[in-house]
Order: C-alpha cells, then structure tokens, then sequence
C-alpha cells in the first residue's frame, strides 16, 4: 500500500467535495494519509436487503455443489459472474411468519422474526437491517437507505392484517415502519445533500474546482479512480435528471387536482419510472454509491412488494405480479423471479468492481436476496429462497450452496442467521426474533 506523501497533506479522513448546495462524499483512495492507513479488517462492512414478495418458480431454483463448480439453476443462473461470491442458502424460514394467513402475516415478520399483530394497531419488530442502522448508523452520515421500486399499500388484507406489513420490510420501532423512499430524485438528492433552488444544476459542476484541486494531491492511480468514480455519478445524475421531472409534472398535477398524495396516483403519473428496468438499476446505484463513499453502511431495496400489481410489458406478461405468481410454475413466472434477482447480480457485480483495498466493496459487504414465501401457488413460507453474496471483509465465507431444510426446525431459523451476519458487523446479541443461537457452518 502506497505510504502517504506530503502532496496530500491536509486532505481529511472524511473527504469531501463541496459546492454551492451539495456535498459530495470521496470513495476510498490510497493515497490519502488516511486511507492509506487503513487495513484489510478496518475498512467498514456494509450490509443491504433486496426484496421480492410473493416466491418464485422452485422448479429453476436450485444449487449445488462449490466454489468455482458450483450448479446453479435457470433462475439462479444470473448470478453464474460473481458464483464464488454468493452463498445460496436452502431452508430457512421465520416461524412467527407461518400459520397466520397469507401475505402480510408472511411479510411483517420476514427481517425481524416477531409476531405481528391484527387490527388497527400495527405491531411488528425491529428488523436486522434497523438494528445494525441503531448500532453502526452513528458512523455515517445517514444510518440506512430505505428504497422501493412500489408505492406502499393501504388499508387491510382480508385476514385483518394491515396492508402496511406487505408495503415495508424496514421497521425502526415495533410499530414504525421506516417509510419508503421511492423517487430515484430524491435518493440522489439525500446522497449528496443536494438542496435548494440549485438542486437541478450538476453536482459535478458545482464541485469542479474542487475535484480537479484534489485531482493534483493524489497518485495517478487514485487520480484515475476519481475520474471513474465522477463519470459514474455524472452518469447517474443523467438518468436522474428525466426522472426529476417527470416527478415535477406529477407534482403538479396532483395540486391541481387537490389530490391528497401522488401515492394514490397510479405509475407513472404519480412520477414513477414507467419503466420498472431503469427504476430497479438507479436505486441499485444510488445504494452502490453510498456503500462505495462510506454516506451509509446499511441498505434495504423493495424491489417489489408483497401483493404487488407490478406489471412487465418487455416480458410480455399479461398478468400481474400477484396474479403471476398464482402460476408461480410457469415460464412467465420464471422470467419475473430471474429480472428481480438479476438487480442482485447488478448490485453485487458493480460494488466487485469498486476497488478497496486489496478486495472490492462487494468483499466487505453482504447482500441479502429474499422474498417472503417459497411457491405463491401454496403461498407456501416454510422454506425461503435466499441468497447471501459478499464477504464482509472475510469474516463470510462464500461460493457455496447450503441446504438446511432437513435439519429441524430449531436449526433453520432466520433469525440465526441475522445473528450470525450481526456477529460480523461488530453487533452482539443474546438473542434477535426466536433466536439464541447462530446459523451452524455459516
């Protein structure tokens, strides 16, 4: 590792780029003093969720076998790239989520392992990604990024569920869900502190002469990675751009019409991405930077809700999401299960590509792929598909299938595994959900 040299004197640990109305986080560079003295087990670990509801086709869901030998079904197959670092975990489940009825009762308790509760008042539990956000959260400017690719529903579900517990998957209090940011603007606007009646100018502009005064105290290696890391947030900050105002006319529309909120709009005239493709990636990147610059270590994706209405017309799908997965062995359910686990794929193989270290970002992190049931034909939840990928600074160890439905219901808990990933990330407890004990060979 590069020692520090006395053209960086004088660039600070947090280092950052400031402009009139924004402030834009650096990703790690070895040649700042700072970062130059940081080592393979000190660079933060990171933690993200990515959620589908509503299972997938078990016929292409399978994996076997190792490392570079590892089998990996159709479905799982988008993840052939990055296969040594994924874990493809069989089995698990969250036993306050069965026997309860369908769908929200199977979604409330699927990160926090509580049991959940009928009626007006919503009662739930802290969830894992919540939990290490209250513990590490104070190390970062922001303590977690709360996404969703789907407005949340109200009302009840036919079993006197609320419908809030198949719209959120983050809950910061037993009876607080952590709301949804679904507007990629308005995530890009948090992750730069981007404000003001400047919000619609470049954030690369506006910090132009301050990247290009760093630009001349850095090596010529981290130099290049600054250019890389400016072209991708530009590229970003593109996309963005559309999406923001097409979310401005929606805004206005909904004042016209008095309408009390553009949630009760449908896509896209509530200023959605009509195309759910590009949605799903920007809210990918956005969670990509914030890991890469340190703005947060914590994350959760709701890439579709539970009873979603979500349609895919590049698939040429009739059906909606929920309906679909009523036919969860079709070819056509199949190709829904493997878009929504292909942003996994996106996700896992941009933070690889980000350098720190001796590793990538995706190293020091781990990513969590679930849905809330197996077979949405059964609404079965008694097994889970899940896929772990990243090694959280080598404390996981990856490219493996494991399979843990035939070892007792007291050995697949969901909640063991939370514990064990916790354990990790520097948070010990003596028990989370219906746990006490940690996932065995994790």
């Amino acid at each position: 590792m590069t020692n520090p040299t006395k053209n960086t004197k004088g660039i600070s640990r947090r280092t950052v780029l400031r402009g009139a109305g924004v402030t834009m986080a650096l990703p790690w560079l070895e040649s700042v003093p700072t970062f130059a003295a940081t080592t393979g087990n000190e660079f933060p670990k990171r933690f993200g969720v990515m959620f589908m509801g509503c299972g997938i086709n078990e016929d292409h869901w399978k994996a076997e076998g190792n490392g570079a030998e590892m089998k990996l079904s159709k479905t799982l197959s988008v993840l052939e790239p990055i296969k040594q670092k994924i874990n493809v975990i069989d089995g698990l489940f969250v036993k306050a989520a069965t026997g309860q009825g369908i769908h929200p009762a199977q979604t409330g308790s699927l990160l926090s392992g509580a049991v959940i509760q009928k009626g007006a008042i919503i009662k739930a539990g802290i969830t894992i990604d919540q939990m290490l956000a209250s513990r590490v959260g104070q190390d970062t400017p922001q303590s977690s990024l709360v996404l969703a690719c789907e407005q949340p529903m109200t009302g009840y579900h036919e079993t006197n569920f609320s419908l809030a517990y198949s719209s959120h998957i983050s809950w910061q209090t037993p009876d607080s869900p952590v709301p949804n940011e679904v507007y990629p603007s308005l995530a890009f606007d948090n992750l730069f502190d981007n404000r003001g009646n400047m919000r619609n100018m470049s954030i690369l502009d506006r910090v132009k002469d301050r990247a290009e005064s760093l630009s001349k105290k850095i090596s010529s290696g981290d130099k290049s990675k600054l250019e890389e890391y400016l072209t991708s947030v530009r590229e970003v900050e593109k996309r963005v751009e559309g999406m923001r105002k097409t979310k401005d006319v929606a805004d206005d529309a909904a004042k016209a019409k008095n309408r009390p909120a553009m949630m009760t709009m449908e896509r896209p005239a509530n200023g959605l991405p009509e195309d759910q493709r590009e949605h799903a990636r920007l809210m990918c990147d956005i969670i990509a930077i914030a890991f890469q610059t340190d703005k947060t270590r914590v994350a959760s994706l709701l890439l579709c809700r539970d009873l979603s209405a979500m349609i895919y017309p590049w698939l040429k799908l009739r059906d909606g999401h929920h309906s679909a997965s009523h036919d969860n062995l079709s070819s056509s359910y199949e190709q829904i299960s493997s878009f929504h686990l292909s942003q996994l794929a996106y996700l896992a193989q941009k933070l690889d590509a980000m350098p720190e270290g001796e590793g990538s970002v995706l190293d020091n992190s781990c990513l969590m792929w679930l849905s809330n049931m197996w077979a949405g034909r059964k609404h079965d939840n008694f097994r889970l598909p899940l896929v772990l990928a990243g090694g959280l600074g080598g404390t996981l160890k990856t490219g493996r299938s494991m399979d843990f439905y035939k070892a007792g219901v007291e050995n697949r808990k969901m909640c063991s595994l939370y514990l064990s990933l916790m354990d990790r990330m520097g948070v010990k407890l003596d028990r989370f959900g219906d746990a006490e004990t940690r996932l065995t060979d994790l």
